[in-house]
């Protein structure tokens, strides 16, 4: 087994568009679930949104990059109203119950054939990428050293995505630290104890859907970039994983979320390969390559729990948000 290889593939994942992606998604939650407790199972509507306002401003209206980036916002702004309107001034649980249904609604809207113009329907969309790649101030050719070498296109997309990951890192950790940010996190301890103290708690946990839904849109922009926009890829499993990557790396931090969604997909190609090349060599004999595709799950989930035995409140978390957590 080259060992090698497995390795040098999995430190590509440090870095990866898919990695920066899902950063920014888990991001966003951290200030629904973790500064505000807002129970929100639906992240994965808010990168579809994203993703799909990208495409079909670019393809369908022929909006410049920057245009569809803003159109992808809007349209997860329009997604967060419609879906905080009713259920904000109620307990959490509505609100997860509505946003995990509105998400499913959203995957099967862009499947149907009835919109296929426009959404591509189970097909998906490609060719939108064009405007983007106009940007890329990178001169043609290779670059890089070990196993981060890539052509200038990879180095763009990867410079932009990791890029916006810092910037809302910057905006959230800002936050945070102002007084919007301490009445967010005392809406989470105890919302009547704010209300008494005259803050409009509705319109404070309106504000913080719509701000981490902005930033979901945006991750699903930038998980499009290296491919095509796919219905399958925005299933409610995808709101799993960034809820288990924001619990490993801390649900109330900053970092957390980058860090967790890192060990995430390092792991994840790591027992990939792992298993891929342990079934070719025999070591498996009782397994198919689709169970063994299975497998590499298990294996994450068994070590992040390792990690949440010895580490409940996550890799950058305190023992001070514990208790919310739980």
């Amino acid at each position: 087994m080259d060992w090698l290889l497995l390795f040098s593939n999995a430190a590509q994942e440090i870095i990866s568009p898919t990695t920066a992606a899902y950063a920014l998604a888990a991001l966003g939650l951290a200030i629904h679930f973790g500064f505000t407790g807002l129970l929100n199972f639906g992240q994965a509507g808010f990168m579809a949104l994203g993703a799909y306002g990208y495409a079909i401003a670019t393809l369908t209206f022929g909006f410049p990059v920057w245009g569809a980036i803003l159109f992808g916002i809007a349209a997860s702004i329009v997604f967060a109203l419609i879906l905080g309107v009713p259920t904000l001034r109620l307990r959490a649980d509505y609100l997860a119950i509505v946003t995990i249904a509105a998400a499913e609604i959203l995957r099967l809207l862009f499947t149907t054939n009835t919109f296929e113009p426009v959404t591509g329907s189970a097909n998906g969309l490609q060719g939108y990428k064009g405007g983007f790649e106009d940007l890329n101030p990178i001169p043609d050719g290779v670059y890089g050293f070990g196993p981060w070498v890539y052509n200038e296109y990879d180095w763009w997309v990867r410079i932009f995505g990791w890029g916006l990951v810092a910037l809302a890192a910057l905006i959230t950790w800002r936050l945070m630290k102002s007084p919007w940010g301490r009445v967010i996190k005392g809406i989470r301890e105890d919302e009547d104890a704010v209300r008494a103290l005259g803050k409009n708690v509705y319109f404070y946990k309106m504000q913080s859907l719509i701000i981490g839904g902005v930033f979901g849109s945006l991750a699903g922009m930038i998980f499009i970039l290296p491919r095509a926009v796919v219905p399958s890829n925005y299933q409610t499993s995808l709101t799993f994983f960034i809820y288990a990557i924001l619990l490993l790396g801390g649900a109330a931090t900053v970092l957390g979320p980058i860090l967790g969604s890192v060990i995430f997909w390092v792991l994840l190609s790591f027992f990939s390969g792992f298993i891929a090349r342990a079934v070719e060599a025999g070591w498996l004999p009782f397994m198919s390559s689709v169970q063994a595709g299975q497998l590499r799950f298990i294996l994450v989930g068994v070590a992040i729990m390792v990690i949440v035995i010895y580490r409940p409140q996550g890799i950058l978390g305190n023992k001070k948000e514990l208790a919310f957590v739980k």
